[in-house]
């Protein structure tokens, strides 16, 4: 991520609080769509940010580059499907984190060529993308609580799920601060969020 700035706070948090919020609606929709109710019960069908913020883990977000949002809470018991229920609603929130980039990006283009862009609205948008890109990769790495390790636990032979949930999951948060403050994170997320937002700009400079 960028350096913390605190001249920038204008443009981050409204940003922040859009990626966060999409990325958790996109849970919750996809939940009620796969029939499980339990987020809409708990006010989570909602694009209320104030609904999906964790205080604590939007400030990490904002000045680590490592955060959380407030998790929705789903029964897999409701889905038609369980499988295909818990994969669909993991993978929701990165996939709604990734279109949403694009769509910054492809704001960006048009309003550059158009000649209708500002300084405000260009730093909106580039941390609008940013936050985006990094929120959904670190929410993919299969570490608990994230969403990747739902991923990854419905991928795995159950045994071998079980196994990997019970020796991970109760040091996962421990784990991941190690993997932050060490630059593990960075090493990792750093190549695929380039590597995505090259394969954006490429498409787009195609179209523009």
């Amino acid at each position: 991520m960028l350096d913390f700035d605190f001249s920038s706070m204008l443009y981050r948090i409204p940003a922040l609080l859009i990626a966060i919020t999409i990325h958790e609606y996109a849970h919750a929709q996809t939940a009620e769509a796969m029939g499980d109710p339990t987020p809409r019960f708990m006010g989570r069908l909602t694009f209320n940010p104030l609904a999906h913020l964790d205080p604590i883990g939007a400030l990490m977000l904002i000045v680590a580059g490592f955060g959380w949002a407030k998790p929705v809470g789903i029964n897999p018991n409701n889905f038609r499907n369980r499988r295909e229920g818990i994969l669909k609603v993991s993978f929701a929130g990165p996939a709604a984190n990734l279109f949403l980039c694009f769509l910054a990006a492809l704001i960006v283009a048009l309003m550059t060529k158009f000649g209708v862009m500002t300084k405000g609205v260009y730093s909106f948008l580039l941390w609008t993308q940013l936050y985006n890109v990094w929120f959904a990769f670190f929410n993919l790495i299969p570490i608990p609580p994230l969403d990747g390790s739902k991923i990854l636990g419905e991928l795995l032979p159950p045994r071998t799920a079980y196994q990997y949930e019970n020796m991970v999951g109760q040091y996962g948060f421990y784990i991941l601060l190690a993997l932050v403050f060490t630059g593990i994170v960075g090493m990792i997320i750093r190549p695929l969020a380039s590597t995505y937002m090259s394969l954006v700009n490429s498409i787009l400079g195609i179209v523009f």
